[in-house]
């Protein structure tokens, strides 16, 4: 990648991101404050299904979810990807600092090893209670 034969520090994170809200908005801030830049792999339409993340999932189909996180300022590219892992992005990328919220363990981190042997870093990042789409989709549902 030209931002690491540069000199740039290269972030890497993934995810659905299918409402946006704080706590993406929070976590993708601070995955970028690791580094000089963030490449974002999003999950497309047929990768966030075989997640499981349930029969009404994606809301937002992966172009729209494209759409906006490209207007967020902490990221520097949005990768949408069909595979059930990003490990071929990763690979792919080689960034130094790979990160994921704080509700994996290190161990459960896709990618960890290849980065960690490629001289990177794997950091979690605290996930901010009360912020996350399924308990936004929880709210929405009750008040139905």
């Amino acid at each position: 990648m030209e931002w690491r034969q540069s000199g740039l520090k290269v972030v890497f994170t993934n995810g659905v991101f299918d409402l946006l809200h704080r706590g993406h908005v929070e976590y993708l801030a601070e995955a970028r404050s690791l580094g000089d830049r963030l490449v974002v792999g999003v999950n497309d339409d047929q990768s966030t299904r075989a997640l499981g993340k349930g029969p009404d999932r994606p809301l937002n189909p992966v172009d729209d979810r494209l759409v906006v996180l490209a207007g967020l300022e902490a990221v520097d590219l949005l990768v949408p990807f069909h595979e059930e892992t990003p490990l071929e992005l990763i690979t792919l990328l080689r960034p130094q600092v790979l990160v994921k919220g704080g509700d994996y363990t290190e161990e459960e981190v896709v990618g960890a090893a290849e980065v960690r042997a490629d001289g990177g870093e794997v950091v979690l990042v605290r996930l901010r209670k009360g912020h996350s789409t399924s308990n936004l989709l929880e709210r929405v549902r009750e008040s139905s």
